[in-house]
């Protein structure tokens, strides 16, 4: 049985960009995730041990956004999606989606957004 868990617009401030100034000055960055697993043990016993905690999940996610500075919002996906999988063993499929919202161009949009989808190997 796959069902799903989704953490939606986590909201974080980190120093990604091809740019030096975004490494250096930083800005707001959104990451939704959505997590395939089992959640038919912990909806059926009202036991969190037998689910994901999804505020934990947040801080994992936070720590890799806002410690870490990448060029490319692929790599930010990656390693998102290696440590959330690496942490969470219940988690059989993850979908990550890192959404810049203003990158510093002069040209106008609403932001640029990535989103990856990786299995448990």
């Amino acid at each position: 049985m796959m069902d799903t868990m989704t953490l939606t617009r986590m909201e974080f401030y980190g120093y990604h960009g091809v740019f030096e100034e975004e490494r250096k000055l930083g800005q707001r960055f959104y990451v939704d995730l959505e997590m395939k697993m089992d959640l038919y043990p912990a909806g059926s016993t009202d036991d969190l041990t037998a689910s994901v905690n999804y505020a934990e999940v947040f801080y994992t996610v936070k720590e890799v956004v806002e410690t870490k500075s990448f060029q490319l919002i692929e790599t930010l996906a990656e390693n998102i999606a290696s440590t959330v999988l690496a942490t969470y063993t219940k988690i059989n499929e993850l979908t990550v989606r890192v959404i810049k919202p203003h990158p510093p161009f002069d040209i106008h949009f609403q932001g640029v957004t990535v989103e990856i989808c990786r299995p448990r190997r």
